[in-house]
C-alpha cells in the first residue's frame, strides 16, 4: 500500500515541478524574445544584469536581427525543442541585442569583442564580465543547429 502511494504522489507531483520550471517561459522579458531595433540594448542590459543576480543566472548576451536568416533558423531551432529552449532560459538571462542600420547598438557593444559573425553570443556573470565569446557555428551538425551541442554548451557555462 505505502507502495502505491508514493507512486501516486510521484505522479502527482512531477507534472506540477515540469509545471512550474517552464512557467520562467511564460514570463520572458521582451529583450529575451526577439530583436529590436527600437530597444535601447544599455537599459536591457541593466535590467538584464538585474534579473541574472536575482535568479543566480548568468546573461548570454545573442547579438543579431530581423535580417539574419541563422539568427531565424536558431530562434525555430529552439521553437522545436522546448525541453533545449527551457534549459537555456533556466541556465541564463537571454538578452537579444539587435544590430542593424537602424540601431547597430555601438554603445552597449563597445565593452564585448568584436563579433565573428552572427549570431553571435556572449556568456557574461550575473554583473556583466565577460567569459565566452563565439558565434553561434559551434552548435551545427550537418549544417542544422544541434540539439546535444546546445545541451552541452547550457550544462558547461551554467551556475552550478
Amino acid at each position: 500500500m505505502k507502495i502505491i502511494l508514493v507512486l501516486f504522489l510521484l505522479a502527482t507531483l512531477i507534472p506540477v515541478a515540469q509545471a512550474e520550471d517552464s512557467s520562467i517561459l511564460d514570463s520572458l522579458p521582451t529583450y529575451s524574445i526577439h530583436y529590436d531595433p527600437q530597444r535601447d540594448a544599455l537599459q536591457d542590459g541593466i535590467a538584464a544584469v538585474k534579473l541574472a543576480s536575482e535568479t543566480n543566472r548568468r546573461i548570454l548576451v545573442e547579438v543579431g536581427g530581423d535580417w539574419c536568416t541563422w539568427c531565424h533558423r536558431m530562434d525555430r531551432f529552439f521553437d522545436a525543442n522546448p525541453s533545449v529552449k527551457l534549459n537555456l532560459h533556466q541556465a541564463f538571462v537571454l538578452l537579444k541585442v539587435n544590430v542593424s542600420e537602424e540601431n547597430d547598438n555601438a554603445e552597449f557593444l563597445k565593452v564585448f569583442p568584436d563579433p565573428l559573425g552572427y549570431p553571435h553570443m556572449y556568456v557574461t556573470e550575473p554583473n556583466g564580465q565577460v567569459l565566452w565569446s563565439h558565434d553561434t557555428a559551434g552548435f551545427l551538425v550537418d549544417g542544422q543547429y544541434n540539439r546535444d551541442r546546445f545541451l552541452e554548451f547550457i550544462d558547461h557555462w551554467k551556475i552550478k
